[in-house]
């Protein structure tokens, strides 16, 4: 069962289906900001979902955003571009220019104010601000993105390439379904997955302090939430049906790329916290990631190491832009999708996060001191200040495995080895091999000030990897340096 049959069928069954796709910021604004720009948090500089964060600044206006791949697309490319859905959390704030604001590189511009909704919002049109209100038939806003899409396949021109990016919130919060899927999916709970209702021990402080066994009513909560969620996404699958078909119809399917993706994952109830994303695990960093288009054979499944940062690069490289004039952190997978043999890809990449948490402590739990944030009426808070961490993500042919350091008082350090331990249960920080646990920790500072072309060398266990252990010494300085960025 699955709330998306007609976008499996016209597209991952049509196509690729990437296996091992991740986003390297499991929270909104600093993943989509790293869609945009093909980069790393630390070289976007987005960090959380606040104008302090950095999302959909000033600052970010000012140095990100002539440089995104869709500003690329048409000023270099000559595209017409077109957006319709949510783009950055802030977006609209009227400290960074309010809705006026139209982003370098949009030819049509159909932008969300702030966050997610589904009624009663502000859309940006070309800048121009237009109020909807409670009507399904004309204000649900996965159906007007919908439409609005489709009339721009209708009355765009015939004489340039396209490029459009429609960003549904669905199946984001509020999780308002279309009032004919409200009754779907009753028989449907979310998942019971060994890890799910369980103590995360060995963990950082912050899964540990998640009651274990949860209360009923947050159990209800989060399969509740579950099943909206699916409930919302039937109206993401009828937008792709009505957009597939509409190319057909105008004769361009055949020469268009479609792809379907994430900003994040979310996890409902695993190690006994309740709903949420921001950690660093599998059921947050992990997204879907579906492509078909010319040269893409039906069918197929990859299963390479593939991130969010590689879509820009992989757009800019189908419109024929030499990407060595990017910045970008990420790898085009044009190769993957053509089939190409002897593809030399990545093995491993990053994952980092900076925690947020208010000043005061949380008043309905005073007992957990100040720095947590998003609490839940039990008293589990779903992140804080030092919920900041970075990992090295690895998959290679002998190796399933994730290390992470936490920025904190204790240093955490939690090692997952996914092959036998694939709920990741088992923090094997304390038990691996000491001698992977350096290499480990040399690859993540190596990653953590990458840029560029540094991002993607060889991993812990590519053949043409290097380790010099005395430079772990002297580079020490680089994570210290690297969570400063709380001053932006």
């Amino acid at each position: 069962q699955t709330p998306l049959k007609k976008t499996n069928a016209l597209i991952a069954q049509m196509g690729i289906t990437f296996l091992n796709a991740y986003v390297p910021s499991a929270l909104c604004c600093p993943s989509r900001a790293s869609i945009l720009t093909g980069k790393y948090p630390h070289n976007h500089h987005v960090v959380n979902n606040t104008l302090e964060g950095n999302c959909s600044s000033k600052l970010w206006q000012k140095i990100q955003e002539p440089y995104t791949f869709p500003a690329l697309l048409k000023t270099m490319c000559g595209y017409q571009t077109f957006f319709a859905g949510k783009y950055l959390n802030e977006y609209g704030a009227e400290d960074a220019g309010g809705v006026g604001h139209v982003p370098p590189g949009w030819s049509f511009w159909y932008a969300l104010e702030k966050n997610s909704k589904y009624y009663n919002y502000t859309l940006s049109v070309n800048g121009k601000a237009r109020r909807h209100g409670e009507n399904y038939s004309v204000d649900y806003l996965t159906d007007v993105l919908a439409n609005m899409s489709l009339d721009f396949l209708e009355y765009k021109s015939n004489f340039e390439p396209f490029f459009m990016m429609i960003s549904t919130p669905a199946p984001h919060s509020p999780w308002t379904a279309a009032p004919q899927y409200t009754k779907s999916f009753q028989n449907v709970s979310a998942p019971r997955n060994s890890n799910f209702n369980i103590h995360g021990k060995n963990k950082h402080w912050l899964i540990r302090q998640a009651k274990t066994p949860m209360t009923n009513s947050s159990i209800q909560f989060l399969d509740d939430a579950y099943r909206k969620r699916w409930q919302t996404l039937l109206s993401v699958d009828d937008l792709i049906e009505k957009l597939v078909k509409k190319l057909e119809v105008n004769g361009e399917l055949d020469n268009t790329y479609i792809f379907y993706t994430s900003d994040n994952g979310f996890h409902t109830g695993q190690f006994s916290l309740p709903i949420d994303k921001r950690q660093l695990y599998e059921f947050d960093i992990k997204v879907p990631l579906l492509v078909r288009g010319p040269g893409i054979k039906p069918n197929q499944t990859n299963k390479m190491l593939v991130a969010n940062i590689d879509l820009g690069p992989t757009i800019l490289d189908i419109a024929g832009y030499d990407l060595n004039k990017t910045q970008m952190d990420g790898m085009s997978l044009l190769p993957l999708l053509r089939g190409d043999k002897n593809v030399t890809w990545r093995s491993d990449f990053l994952v980092e996060y900076q925690g947020e948490g208010y000043n005061g402590s949380d008043p309905t739990c005073p007992g957990l001191g100040p720095g947590v944030t998003h609490c839940f009426p039990d008293c589990v808070c779903e992140d804080s200040y030092n919920n900041t961490y970075a990992c090295v993500r690895t998959l290679s042919a002998s190796w399933d495995l994730q290390y992470c350091e936490f920025d904190d008082r204790e240093v955490f350090v939690e090692v997952y080895n996914l092959t036998a331990d694939p709920h990741q249960i088992n923090n094997i920080a304390k038990t691996i091999d000491q001698e992977i646990l350096e290499k480990m920790n040399y690859r993540l500072m190596m990653l953590q000030s990458c840029s560029g072309a540094t991002c993607r060398t060889p991993g812990v266990f590519d053949p043409g990897y290097r380790f010099d252990p005395r430079l772990m010494f002297s580079n020490h300085g680089v994570r210290a340096r690297r969570f400063s960025a709380q001053s932006l």
